[in-house]
């Protein structure tokens, strides 16, 4: 038996639905830092994702100010140099219609910056913008304690969407970043963390600048058919 939604669910679920298709990876903001009241409000409502067992095992450092530059000039200093430190290996392979959407994005995206296939100086000076973190004002590495294993790691990810929905609906935007935890001990050192504390990724988040025309792209989704089965 199916029920219908009322008038104020279905008004509600409208916001919602919009606010997750609007929300886009930004790769290019303006230098407004975000106020501490809004900062607060932001992560306090992240914190309401859900985990197994209540748990909540994400921990997330943010940097802003001198910070932020001290760390974005040691990663271009190691990371853009190759130096790598990983707390958890990834290979980046992907193939059929996985390895198709990656492609896609990337055209676009070069498309959009007017880098050319051949040209490597437009392409490497495009990569090390991820460790300017876009020129973001703002940069939170998400961490998870050493004993966490997939499930958890499963938790710090709705814990990771939560937050970016979070600052879509405060007015700002965001920037998931695998390459944020190409070196950990970098990022470890500059908070002063203990080892026991292993880096996932970062998200670097603040204004748009809406004149960018990196920011205009917006690349394909998969439709429903795609990956959702529903059977009876």
């Amino acid at each position: 038996m199916s029920t219908q939604l009322q008038a104020v669910d279905l008004e509600q679920a409208i916001i919602f639905k919009e606010l997750s298709k609007n929300r886009r990876s930004i790769r290019g903001f303006l230098p407004q830092q975000l106020g501490q009241e809004a900062l607060n409000s932001i992560f306090e409502t992240a914190n309401y994702a859900p985990s197994n067992c209540n748990t909540q095992p994400w921990h997330a450092y943010v940097a802003s100010g001198a910070l932020r530059d001290q760390l974005s000039e040691q990663l271009i200093a190691t990371i853009g140099q190759g130096e790598n430190v990983l707390d958890y290996p990834y290979e980046a392979k992907y193939f059929d219609e996985y390895r198709k959407r990656q492609l896609d994005v990337g055209i676009l995206l070069y498309e959009a910056l007017g880098v050319t296939r051949e040209d490597r100086e437009g392409k490497k000076r495009a990569w090390l913008r991820n460790l300017e973190f876009f020129n973001a004002p703002h940069v939170v590495f998400i961490f998870m304690p050493d004993w966490c294993e997939i499930r958890e790691a499963i938790d710090v990810g709705m814990y990771a969407q939560n937050l970016m929905l979070s600052i879509a609906a405060h007015g700002a935007t965001s920037c998931p970043q695998t390459i944020l935890g190409y070196n950990s001990d970098v990022v470890r050192e500059a908070f002063g963390i203990k080892s026991n504390m292993k880096l996932l990724f970062g998200i670097s988040f603040g204004l748009e600048d809406k004149a960018l025309p990196e920011n205009q792209i917006v690349p394909d989704r998969a439709t429903l058919s795609e990956n959702t089965h529903f059977h009876q």
